[in-house]
């Protein structure tokens, strides 16, 4: 009996001693945290106090976890934007460091995916799942990591892949006045990349809930939506959200072009950045310059449309093209955000509320947009068909213009004017439905012969739709090359023509169907 008491105190002892030895083994860890205060709390902003080492443009978190940005470091107090809900936090409230920037999830998880620009997910389809994220603000590639704009980039929209090319790796504005059609161009443009191996990025800045729901939907339909990554801001978000989105949506692509993919960036609209920017800026006290914008404003959508670019080959090919939308006022494309966009874009879109209003859609005006690199990439059957076609249409018009007063028109005069409205006709197209580049060169083909010279102004959408049809049977190595960088040859262009002929035949005025006009 006297063993055990003995027994167990040997047990008791090893104990202690394991306990002594894991004591003085333990080494203390601890980790000092920057803490501040929240001084001042209003609209999408706060001030606070006691973060005297945090950085420009560093993560801060706020209590109810409510992010934010350090924008202003002033001596005594830093201007935070907010990026969340600003009635959650009051004056006195603890504000902690994080030690990073403000990063975002990228990667193939987020395809089909409708998210905010935290990566917070806002379709109802669960947590988005990704293994890798980028900062949302990341220097522009440099000069020698870029390659030249080679390869088009087909939005099946006629009169900007015949007149206004956008090539792979191009920064391309379209603006005009509000209800004008901008939104239905990019959005049309996005659809045309199902089978061109193209990934898109939608980002909706400051958006109606209703006209971003239309527009997901619109992609679910059509079958876009599976090669998208939309990102939302709404217009009750606050303004922070907004100023942040686009870069957000720029690092996304930016992951797939390194990964030498092709990828197309909508911005809709950069108005509204430029406004949620300008608020955060008077709101912090900001000096205010030309229409109270801050100073820097020009700088905030050079350093993002920068990083637009097509790489070399040797970092993977990969490209990322732009398509900014800015919203103009009465016409005005020489007001100051408008200006700003144009010098820093490589061409432009503009659309017309005078030939929306007549019905012209997509009503782009032809003489004022410009694409000044997307002719290098235009494939060469485009530059073969449309020859002077953007300075007949524009001869056009001026003809029209004078017209109108009534003044006796001579027979070549009259000439010009009905070929004019017979461009104007084919190059209408209605919304969602994007011409391939058979059916495109075939029609510009027929145009430019004048094979509709002889078709009645209210046949041509049914000419029109028979040489879609008839493109849609061309051989199939004559489409191959139509697709391809090749020439068009006289052989191709024969064989076009000839079936464009027999397509156009039972529409025009003469009984034979005589071709004499075409030359």
């Amino acid at each position: 009996m006297s063993a055990k008491p003995e027994r167990l105190e040997e047990v008791l002892a090893g104990a202690f001693d394991g306990l002594r030895e894991a004591r003085e083994a333990c080494t203390p860890r601890l980790t000092p945290r920057e803490t501040g205060t929240i001084t001042r709390v209003s609209t999408g902003i706060a001030r606070v106090s006691g973060l005297p080492g945090v950085g420009f443009e560093e993560l801060v978190e706020f209590p109810g976890g409510v992010p934010g940005i350090a924008f202003d470091l002033g001596v005594d107090e830093i201007g935070v934007v907010l990026l969340g809900e600003h009635w959650r936090l009051h004056a006195g409230d603890e504000v902690r460091r994080t030690g990073r920037v403000m990063d975002v999830a990228v990667g193939d998880a987020l395809l089909g995916r409708v998210i905010d620009p935290l990566g917070r997910p806002l379709d109802g389809l669960g947590p988005v799942v990704a293994g890798r994220r980028l900062p949302v603000e990341r220097p522009a590639p440099p000069i020698m990591d870029r390659a030249p704009v080679t390869k088009p980039l087909q939005t099946g929209i006629k009169v900007i892949d015949a007149l206004i090319p956008i090539g792979r790796g191009q920064r391309e504005l379209i603006l005009g006045d509000r209800q004008t059609g901008k939104t239905a161009v990019a959005v049309d443009a996005i659809l045309n990349q199902r089978d061109q191996d193209v990934l898109c990025v939608y980002c909706a800045i400051g958006q109606r809930a209703a006209s971003v729901a239309n527009v997901v939907a619109t992609l679910r339909e059509r079958g876009a939506m599976d090669l998208t990554v939309v990102v939302v801001t709404e217009g009750n978000n606050p303004p922070g959200l907004a100023y942040i989105a686009p870069y957000a949506a720029t690092s996304i692509a930016e992951h797939f072009m390194e990964a030498g993919r092709d990828v197309l960036i909508v911005y809709d609209d950069l108005t509204q950045h430029a406004r949620a920017y300008r608020e955060i800026s008077l709101l912090l006290r900001r000096p205010p310059g030309r229409e109270a914008f801050p100073g820097d404003i020009f700088y905030i959508h050079s350093r993002l449309l920068e990083r637009a670019t097509h790489l070399r080959g040797e970092l993977g090919g990969g490209s990322l093209t732009a398509l900014p939308i800015i919203e103009t006022e009465a016409q005005n494309i020489s007001g100051y955000i408008p200006t700003n966009l144009i010098s820093i874009t490589d061409g432009q879109i503009y659309l017309s509320p005078s030939l929306f209003q007549l019905g012209v859609l997509p009503a782009a005006d032809v003489g004022k947009s410009v694409s000044r690199v997307g002719g290098k990439a235009q494939r060469p059957a485009y530059r073969a068909v449309t020859g002077d076609l953007k300075l007949a249409y524009a001869q056009f018009e001026e003809l029209e213009s004078f017209a109108r007063f009534g003044a006796r028109l001579d027979g070549e005069t009259r000439k010009v004017i009905e070929h004019g409205r017979r461009i104007r006709a084919c190059l209408r197209q209605p919304e969602h439905a994007p011409v391939s580049v058979a059916g495109q060169i075939s029609l510009l083909l027929a145009l430019t012969t004048r094979l509709f010279d002889l078709v009645p102004i209210d046949r041509m959408t049914e000419a029109e739709s028979a040489i879609h049809e008839a493109a849609a049977h061309l051989p199939a190595d004559v489409s191959a090359r139509l697709e391809s960088a090749a020439e068009l040859t006289a052989g191709d262009r024969e064989t076009i023509l000839g079936i464009a002929r027999e397509a156009v035949a039972p529409f025009r005025a003469d009984p034979e169907g005589s071709t004499g006009e075409d030359r």
